[in-house]
């Protein structure tokens, strides 16, 4: 099905990033480093069970044929299977995928793959366990581990793990990551450290280009994947001596943007058109009810026309991002 979210710069939109809350349990020095805190108002509620079926319908009726459930960390909502089983409802969303800190993976995660889903994103910045628990806040790396493991038992065939590539923290660990991965079907994605608004002094301590990466697995045999059309901004790198690959997102690099295809709602019903932007649409209003599916894919589309060609992140510009749980990386 060709998306009828386009833009007017020729992009087409079949990936939604949904995010089902804002909170966190982890305190992640690239996110939230002094813990969760609400953002705004201290009242608000994040979207019922039934607004999520309705606005996932309404961009599989559009074209979206992906869907990843973000946070914060989703899995603390208490209906989170049941959120997977709804979205799942709908034949057109042929993956459903989370990102997750892992932490109630080990427990969960064969009732997830029941309910129907279908990639998981797992979040381990260092397989170092003091230096997990240094990042993260949590001593919690044995336990986020055995979540994987449990994830190929449930029967993943693959599992994506998120490191952000920081200067002197992990930059210098790649072979200890390829060793980890040459027996083990993981993608393991390398993160470029991103400046949001609380973490200006971090951004400029620790950032370094992916291109330190990329150039030591070219030089090493790594050969770049092509890339399919509902699929993350990757760059993917595969070797024959491994089961596993090496993704690089790298949102500094010239031309990032261009092949953009994914759109972004937050736990509180805002369409957000990038990570970066200044704002959110508003859509909660037509979520109240299955007769207002129209009105509300044609707010998206006219949404769509004011996205702009590029972030402005070079300009030190991060929007109204102030931390990456805001609206869900």
């Amino acid at each position: 099905m060709v998306s009828q979210f386009t833009d007017n710069f020729d992009r087409s939109f079949y990936y939604l990033r949904l995010s089902i809350t804002d909170v966190c349990n982890f305190r992640c020095t690239y996110c939230l480093p002094d813990g969760y805190k609400p953002q705004g108002v201290t009242n608000k509620s994040f979207l019922s069970l039934d607004e999520i079926r309705r606005v996932t319908r309404a961009f599989a009726a559009a074209g979206t044929e992906k869907v990843r459930l973000t946070g914060g960390e989703p899995s603390l909502r208490r209906d989170f299977t049941d959120i997977i089983a709804a979205v799942r409802e709908n034949s057109a969303i042929r993956q459903l995928a989370v990102t997750t800190n892992g932490y109630r993976l080990a427990r969960d995660v064969a009732s997830w793959r029941e309910a129907g889903l279908t990639a998981l994103n797992v979040s381990i910045d260092s397989l170092d366990a003091r230096q997990f628990h240094a990042i993260t806040g949590q001593d919690k790396f044995h336990q986020v581990m055995a979540g994987i493991d449990a994830a190929f038992d449930a029967g993943f065939s693959k599992v994506k793990v998120n490191t952000v590539l920081m200067r002197d923290v992990n930059h210098h660990s790649l072979q200890t990551f390829l060793d980890w991965i040459r027996d083990r079907p993981i993608q393991l994605r390398f993160i470029e450290l991103m400046e949001t608004g609380e973490g200006g002094d971090l951004f400029r301590n620790h950032h370094v280009s992916g291109e330190v990466i990329r150039d030591q697995l070219l030089q090493q045999g790594w050969v770049r994947q092509l890339r399919g059309r509902s699929d993350g901004p990757a760059q993917v790198f595969c070797h024959p001596d491994y089961a596993g690959e090496i993704g690089l997102i790298m949102p500094y690099e010239k031309n990032f943007c261009a092949s953009c295809n994914r759109l972004r709602v937050s736990a509180v019903g805002k369409l957000h058109l990038c990570l970066f932007g200044d704002g959110g649409v508003s859509l909660r209003d037509l979520l109240q009810s299955d007769d207002q599916q129209a009105e509300l894919q044609a707010r998206i589309a006219a949404s769509l026309k004011t996205k702009k060609q590029t972030h402005f992140l070079h300009q030190g510009n991060t929007g109204i991002t102030q931390n990456l749980s805001f609206i869900g990386g």
